[in-house]
């Protein structure tokens, strides 16, 4: 077992991208590429759960595992949010108890602030993908082989994508357990397949087809923003993680402390980034500062919020729940 310092980087990535988009969103700037950060976090949750379990993986304790390293730091931040909206910081912010009761339970559920298909704390829609697909995961594992179970998922993810036209567009339930974006967690489950698998990965997989990776993300944001999302980020995102765990095989990714800390809190910063970037954007919009600033304030505010709720509370919780993973990160099976 050791842990693979590349998934921490794109972790960290992953985690910056998204807070890239929405400091700049919130500025009135697009930078659509940040959300493939997204797209990456669901590889990369994918290729985990094959790579940290195994045919004695229980169904029970996989999902209560599931449960400890995501669900108390949700809450907190959650119950944060709702605090501050019943405190009226958030004057926009509409509040149903249908809602905010979905929202705790990971159920998608239209919010009555905007009309989308999203929590009181607006990044917990991916985590409503993560927990039915943590879900169909553990039903699965009973099925022994992981080729089986992943093969089975497939199938799963596939038809109900290919049911979404079918189906009432007007229901949340259906419209979100529908979307074509559940098939990158396919994807990175296959990852995790041919990772556990003996010999080594193509050559033209390393580092130049990262930076293909990459710039596939950004010609796809400003060029072709129309293309699927499970097409025009999720195929990139699926180079970049593949690039990386061939780099993994062969050794060849060193450590850094910075992208190894931000890898680590990286669920921190998803987390709590929204709600910083509400308040260090609204100091810039008092200041007068121009957009590039206001930008970078809400930038520094949302992955210094992240690493703080990393620090006091995501690792105590850990910690406390005496998990056998280390905290410095997720470590996953070597290849053979």
């Amino acid at each position: 077992m050791r842990k693979l310092l590349g998934l921490q980087y794109l972790r960290g990535l992953a985690a910056v991208a998204v807070v890239l988009f929405h400091a700049a969103g919130r500025s009135g700037l697009n930078f659509h590429a940040g959300e493939a950060g997204v797209d990456l976090f669901f590889l990369l949750s994918g290729f985990l759960m094959v790579a940290i379990s195994g045919p004695e993986t229980r169904p029970i304790a996989f999902l209560a595992d599931r449960v400890r390293r995501i669900v108390p730091v949700y809450w907190i931040a959650t119950s944060v949010m709702l605090a501050a909206a019943l405190a009226g910081a958030f004057p926009k912010v509409r509040l149903e108890a249908d809602h905010v009761l979905a929202s705790y339970l990971f159920l998608p559920w239209t919010s009555p602030s905007n009309g989308h298909v999203w929590p009181l704390l607006v990044p917990g829609w991916t985590l409503n993908f993560e927990m039915a697909f943590y879900l169909l995961f553990a039903a699965l594992l009973p099925l022994g082989r992981q080729v089986r179970q992943v093969a089975a998922l497939t199938l799963l993810f596939a038809g109900l994508v290919t049911l979404r036209p079918l189906l009432d567009p007007t229901s949340a339930l259906a419209t979100f357990y529908t979307d074509p974006i559940l098939l990158e967690f396919a994807g990175g489950c296959w990852l995790g397949i041919l990772w556990k698998r003996p010999g080594d990965w193509p050559r033209w997989l390393g580092w130049g087809s990262a930076l293909v990776a990459l710039a596939a993300v950004g010609w796809v944001a400003f060029h072709a923003p129309q293309l699927p999302r499970a097409i025009g980020f999720g195929i990139p995102a699926a180079l970049l993680l593949a690039s990386i765990l061939a780099l993994e095989r062969r050794a060849a990714i060193g450590e850094w402390r910075l992208p190894l800390l931000l890898g680590d809190a990286s669920y921190s910063i998803y987390i709590w980034h929204t709600l910083a970037i509400s308040v260090t954007i609204r100091i810039g919009w008092r200041l007068g500062l121009p957009q590039a600033p206001t930008i970078a304030l809400g930038i520094v505010g949302g992955i210094a919020a992240g690493l703080i709720g990393y620090l006091l509370i995501e690792r105590p919780i850990l910690a406390w729940f005496c998990e056998r993973r280390t905290v410095r990160g997720v470590p996953v099976p070597a290849g053979p």
